[in-house]
């Protein structure tokens, strides 16, 4: 059956975050895969340094012409199989009032609080959206580990909800000890965009305590922002110039041979972070990773103690004590960060999501059960 079956993934647009899962699928489906974009990629976007993928031969771009909505439209319809993220449901529209097999993917749905729901506004949407068609053969991608939660808050999507994410590039090193030893010993990275849900203030804060504690250490912050001038000055204020540098804004691929250079991530986001493909990145290019809990991708990714750190959000001592676990214990250290790239070697990458969302879509058409106990497509309970 796999090979016939009609796959359509409709977004907002086609990044570096996606294409790896898209050619995944091509290569399982063939022409019988397609990408629907519903908005060209933003300027902003590209000004950071990202590809505009639109011209794959796989793309179907519907804002280009009405010909291509069309298009668009009708693999709405006829796909045997939909995953929808951020796109208008009126791609959906038609499938959903036949019944057909139809997967959202979405982060979580109150990053600002469950309250939220009390907005009349915010109410009719996920009323229209998800509530109302709780009995109609539609499923969800989460992509976030907070998603289930919000699901379940709403009453929708019970027995339905699966582990999914984000799927970046995954590098095969031919020799992972190599690129171990060859990382900067008690190098710490920060990477993101200088904005308040990013929390970059938070590495600064740790980067003064470990000084004051006496460690020899240096932390790169790469990124540009609202907050730059901000952190700018407080690592001059903190007298830490000689353990920072701010680099400001480096192409993917830039950040990811940091990356490679890198002892230990820092990623510190809050709950506003709806999944966060830099601990994918970073995880996989064997850093080890100390992050926060409430971040979309991180109760999903990070076994702790095992492949990575997890702190408190607002415990600042949590935060130290996890970084300076790592610079105090070398095995530990080794051992998370081999244990980081193997998880993103082994099971969080595109390959392995495609095969195993095909074989869950196959299940469901069988009425058999999900077999997958942990990673992509196995079951929220």
């Amino acid at each position: 059956m796999k090979n016939d079956l009609k796959i359509t993934f409709f977004s907002n647009f086609l990044l570096h975050h996606q294409t790896p899962f898209c050619e995944a699928m091509v290569k399982l489906l063939g022409d019988n895969f397609r990408f629907v974009a519903t908005e060209p990629v933003p300027e902003e976007r590209l000004g950071m340094g990202y590809h505009d993928y639109t011209d794959v031969p796989y793309a179907v771009n519907a804002y280009e012409n009405k010909e291509k909505y069309e298009k668009a439209m009708k693999l709405g319809v006829e796909s045997d199989v939909v995953i929808i993220g951020s796109a208008p449901d009126v791609f959906i529209e038609k499938r959903l009032y036949e019944n057909k097999l139809t997967f959202r993917y979405r982060e979580r749905y109150f990053k600002d609080g469950r309250w939220r729901i009390l907005d009349p506004r915010v109410f009719r949407a996920r009323y229209k959206a998800d509530f109302k068609n709780r009995s109609k053969d539609l499923y969800m991608l989460c992509a976030s580990a907070y998603t289930a939660p919000d699901c379940r808050f709403i009453h929708s999507y019970k027995n339905k909800m699966y582990r999914w994410g984000y799927f970046p590039e995954v590098k095969k090193y031919s020799d992972i000890e190599d690129l171990i030893k060859t990382k900067k010993q008690s190098s710490i990275l920060w990477v993101g965009r200088l904005l308040e849900l990013k929390h970059p203030e938070d590495a600064i804060n740790l980067a003064e305590k470990l000084k004051q504690n006496g460690y020899d250490f240096n932390m790169q912050i790469i990124g540009q922002g609202e907050k730059e001038n901000e952190i700018r000055s407080e690592i001059s204020r903190k007298n830490l110039s000689d353990v920072v540098s701010l680099k400001g804004f480096m192409s993917p691929e830039d950040v990811r041979c940091e990356m490679e250079k890198a002892d230990i991530f820092l990623f510190t986001s809050d709950r506003n972070e709806g999944w966060g493909a830099v601990l994918n990145e970073s995880m996989n290019s064997a850093c080890a990773v100390v992050a926060n809990k409430e971040i979309g991708s991180v109760p999903y990714l990070i076994k702790n103690g095992e492949n990575g750190l997890i702190y408190k959000r607002y415990d600042k001592d949590d935060l130290f004590i996890k970084v300076k676990s790592l610079l105090d214990d070398e095995n530990k250290k080794h051992k998370i960060q081999l244990g980081a790239y193997n998880t993103m070697a082994n099971v969080w990458n595109a390959d392995v999501a495609a095969e195993r969302l095909i074989n869950l879509i196959e299940s469901i058409i069988d009425n058999r059960d999900c077999i997958y106990k942990d990673g992509p497509c196995s079951k929220e309970i």
